[in-house]
C-alpha cells in the first residue's frame, strides 16, 4: 500500500504509506514531513529524538519535520506524511493547525491512543483517504485537505481527551528548535529577523545557528521559507494584489518580497499566480 499525491502548483506533497515508509529509518534521520504512525496489531519499537519510546498496538503517534526518527523494531502500520505546502498553506484553527498541540504547540510527543469505537472511525476515514488518493479530477487537492484536516481535528479532541501526552528532555536541542518554529509561526509576518527570535528564546544568534547546523538549515533561511509558503497561500486563495500581499508578510516595498519569494521559487509572485491560472 503506497499512494502520493503531488501538486505541481504549490509543490504540496502527502504520502500514504505502509510500513515499508519506515524501512528507510534504522539509522536516526529527521522525518522531513509531517508524519503519523498508526500501530496497527503489534507494537513499534522507537527513538525519538534519542529517547526509545514504544508505540503500542491502536495508537498515532505525531513527529513534525524536524525531530530525528530511528525505527528498531517494525510492524504492522500506516503511516501519513505531508508537507507544509500540503496542510499549512491553508488557514486552520490554531488547535488544528500546524502549530497546534499535534505539532509546535507542546514540548512532548503527541500519542492518540484508540479504543474499538474510534479504531473504526479511523479506518473508516482511511478508507476514503485511499479512494480519494485513487480519484484524479481538478478537487482531489481540496479533497485530500479536508480529509487530513478532519484526521487532525479528531486526533486533537482524543489528545486533549485523554492526555496521550509522553515527556521528553525539555532542554533538548530539539526543543529549541520547536520553539524556534513556533515563535516563527506567531511573529514571522511582522519580524524577519533572527535576533528577534534569539532574544526571545534568551539566546544568541550564533547559539541559535549552531542549533540548527544538523538540519543544513539556518533560522534565517525558516523565517524566510515561512514568508514564502504564506505568500504561496494569498496569492493562490486570494485576489489581494503584490503590494497588498507585501504589506501583510512585513514588507514596505513589494520589490523586496518578490525578490525573496523568486531566489525560493525561481519564479515571480506574479508569475507564479499567471502559472495558476493555466494549470490544469
Amino acid at each position: 500500500m503506497q499512494y502520493q499525491f503531488k501538486e505541481f502548483s504549490t509543490e504540496a506533497i502527502f504520502y500514504l504509506n505502509d510500513q515499508k515508509a519506515l524501512e528507510s529509518f534504522k539509522t536516526p534521520k529527521q522525518t522531513e514531513l509531517y508524519t503519523f504512525i498508526w500501530a496497527k496489531s503489534e507494537p513499534i519499537e522507537l527513538i525519538i529524538d534519542s529517547v526509545p519510546f514504544t508505540l503500542n498496538p491502536q495508537s498515532i503517534l505525531a513527529l513534525t519535520p524536524i525531530q530525528y526518527l530511528q525505527v528498531n523494531d517494525n510492524s504492522e502500520a500506516i503511516i501519513y506524511q505531508f508537507n507544509r505546502e500540503f496542510y499549512c498553506i491553508k488557514d486552520h484553527d490554531q488547535e488544528v493547525s500546524c502549530v497546534g498541540i499535534l505539532f509546535f504547540g507542546n514540548t512532548n510527543i503527541p500519542v492518540i491512543t484508540l479504543n474499538k469505537k474510534e479504531q473504526r472511525k479511523f479506518e473508516i476515514l482511511h478508507e476514503v483517504f485511499i479512494d480519494e488518493l485513487e480519484t484524479k479530477d481538478n478537487i482531489q487537492a481540496e479533497m485530500l485537505r479536508m480529509l487530513m484536516a478532519r484526521f487532525i481535528i479528531k486526533s486533537t479532541r482524543l489528545l486533549k481527551a485523554k492526555s496521550g501526552i509522553v515527556e521528553t528532555p525539555k532542554s533538548s536541542k530539539v526543543d529549541l528548535l520547536r520553539s524556534f518554529n513556533f515563535l516563527v509561526e506567531q511573529h514571522f509576518r511582522k519580524e524577519h529577523s533572527v535576533g528577534f527570535y534569539a532574544d526571545m528564546l534568551f539566546k544568541s544568534p550564533k547559539t541559535l545557528s549552531n542549533n540548527f547546523a544538523k538540519l543544513n538549515q539556518s533560522p534565517l533561511q525558516i523565517i524566510h521559507e515561512r514568508i514564502v509558503l504564506e505568500t504561496k497561500r494569498l496569492l493562490i486563495y486570494t485576489d489581494k494584489t503584490a503590494k497588498e500581499i507585501a504589506y501583510e508578510v512585513g514588507f514596505d516595498d513589494a520589490s523586496h518580497l518578490s525578490r525573496l519569494f523568486k531566489k525560493h521559487t525561481a519564479q515571480s509572485p506574479s508569475d507564479f499566480k499567471k502559472k495558476l491560472k493555466t494549470s490544469p
